[in-house]
């Protein structure tokens, strides 16, 4: 049987993270930085454990204003500290709760970043690496964060999206471009199913580019979240493809 993990950013300070965990199987937790605060941790922590979803981490830049989405330009040091710091926050809270740190996936920028920029892709594998190597990285399919967190030895998940388009490169259509998130329920659900029955995907140019999908992303602050979580749940489920974490 086909299996997936279904993974959601949560812990941002919207009101539905309750109402999708019990359709995901790992969610990524602010740690205070782009969102977020103790409290949120604590408790989207205790969520994930009351329904056995895998927890991860969800560093982004220190920028609450613009939702860690602005790109920031840092010394390699500074992006080093700046996952590392992160981790030791959550990771605090998740020892208090007996719980255990599965993933990082990096939020916003940074992960558009990595993506893009294999000098950084390095750093934040590093970062991970040395908080522990036992972690799981998650980040964009075919790009610089699984290759050069792989050179690290790291497990990866190579992360395809239900809520966002592609680009011919395949890589995800910039929020700037009005055809960038998907709000339309059967054209996420037609995408969810083609990127992991076929491994592509289809460009807003109406090319198919290959991707590998270990892990599909709902985000938890998409005006449909609830509904796509739901929806994407059953209709795996129909399809005989197995929903756990990686």
């Amino acid at each position: 049987m086909i299996s997936i993990d279904l993974n959601c950013d949560m812990g941002e300070g919207m009101s539905n993270d309750a109402l999708i965990m019990p359709f995901i199987s790992s969610a990524n937790i602010a740690c205070g930085y782009h969102a977020g605060d103790e409290d949120t941790m604590r408790e989207t922590i205790e969520l994930g454990l009351q329904y056995n979803v895998a927890i991860g981490a969800h560093p982004g830049f220190a920028d609450k204003e613009n939702f860690g989405r602005n790109e920031q330009q840092l010394s390699d040091e500074e992006f080093y500290d700046l996952i590392s710091e992160q981790l030791a926050i959550i990771q605090e809270m998740i020892d208090a709760a007996g719980a255990t740190l599965h993933h990082v996936k990096p939020h916003g920028a940074l992960y558009n970043m990595s993506a893009k920029d294999p000098s950084l892709a390095g750093i934040i594998a590093s970062a991970v690496k040395d908080h522990n190597a036992s972690l799981i990285l998650y980040g964009l399919s075919n790009s610089h964060s699984i290759i050069e967190a792989e050179k690290l030895q790291l497990t990866t998940a190579s992360e395809v999206f239900a809520d966002r388009t592609y680009t011919d490169e395949g890589s995800l259509t910039p929020r700037t471009q009005p055809n960038a998130l998907i709000s339309a329920e059967q054209q996420s659900l037609e995408q969810v199913l083609q990127m992991i029955q076929q491994q592509t995907v289809t460009s807003t140019n109406n090319n198919v580019i290959p991707v590998k999908a270990d892990t599909i992303c709902i985000h938890g602050d998409g005006a449909h979240a609830v509904q796509f979580a739901q929806l994407i749940f059953t209709t795996l489920k129909k399809n005989n493809i197995a929903i756990k974490p990686v």
